[in-house]
């Protein structure tokens, strides 16, 4: 049948939009499904959003730990599923990590749980300890105690992530009561892969309330303090760079995150993806936080 006009394009088969359909994007497809009813007809089509799940999403639902809801007894369609796994984390690999989509692209997304991270200091219950918070994706995260040496790693293997995509990692938390030792002091976080030189990394503040501390440092009006607190204000600048400091943010699931570093992997790279945490040189306790994991996305559609 040849199209002659641009009008001619609704009188092709539904397979075949379809077909066009699935050569776009999540975000495009839900976008062209308001051209008409043919269109809306095609963008439900399995066939479209099979094209949007990861080629190996049947082997990583298989990976779900007993006792969650497998999406595949849920759902029948391909778009419910995807949507599903956009907005509900299936924990997977023996509670030790979380899976899921970002919506715009399909693209894969990772939460690596405390367990899976090595914690320096991690199983000395006078340091860590491990705890239950029904707040938490997994059935345990690590509470900070009391450490002068902070250190926590992570890594994932390269060939589970997406190709082509900007990914960063982000260190999730959250704390109960009151942080020690982190309010004027920076950690350094730093993504890399296993095994070469480069890598990058960022000055990081786990205070909460740290960027509008570092902002707004009040002089006391005592001139005998003025000099002392001056030199502190100096020394808080210098810490913590205001554009170069990475802050902590509030999710939508309540937790904290702070953006560790980004890492753009290549169609076709081996190895491992490292992400790191760590303050080891300023001599001073800390203690105070909850640390779920550490999530690894996509960052191109934030």
């Amino acid at each position: 049948m040849a199209v002659e006009n641009s009008g001619d394009i609704y009188a092709l088969p539904e397979d075949c939009i379809a077909t066009a359909l699935s050569l776009t994007s999540p975000k495009d497809a839900c976008r062209l499904s308001a051209v008409a009813a043919t269109f809306r007809s095609a963008s439900q089509s399995d066939a479209v959003w099979d094209r949007f799940l990861p080629s190996d999403y049947l082997d990583i639902i298989s990976r779900a730990v007993d006792g969650s809801d497998s999406p595949l007894a849920k759902f029948h369609s391909k778009k419910d599923l995807y949507l599903h796994l956009c907005d509900h984390p299936i924990v997977i690999d023996g509670g030790r990590k979380s899976f899921s989509l970002e919506k715009l692209s399909g693209k894969k997304c990772y939460m690596l749980a405390a367990r899976d991270l090595d914690i320096v200091w991690g199983d000395t219950p006078q340091y860590w300890r491990w705890v239950s918070l029904p707040e938490s994706r997994f059935s345990e995260v690590a509470e900070l105690l009391e450490v002068c040496w902070f250190e926590i790693r992570g890594k994932i293997n390269l060939k589970m992530l997406s190709k082509g995509t900007n990914y960063a990692a982000y260190l999730v938390f959250t704390c109960k009561s009151r942080l020690c030792g982190f309010d004027h002091q920076p950690v350094d976080g730093h993504v890399g892969v296993s095994g070469r030189d480069s890598s990058e990394k960022r000055i990081i503040c786990l205070d909460p309330e740290g960027a509008q501390r570092h902002r707004y440092q009040i002089v006391p009006r005592r001139v005998g303090w003025f000099f002392h607190r001056l030199a502190h204000m100096q020394r808080a600048e210098d810490m913590f760079p205001e554009n170069s400091t990475e802050y902590p943010k509030q999710r939508n699931d309540g937790w904290m995150e702070v953006e560790l570093g980004e890492w753009f992997v290549e169609a076709g790279e081996d190895g491992e993806l490292e992400v790191s945490v760590m303050e080891v040189n300023g001599g001073n306790w800390k203690s105070g936080l909850f640390i779920q994991g550490i999530e690894i996305r996509p960052k191109e559609s934030e």
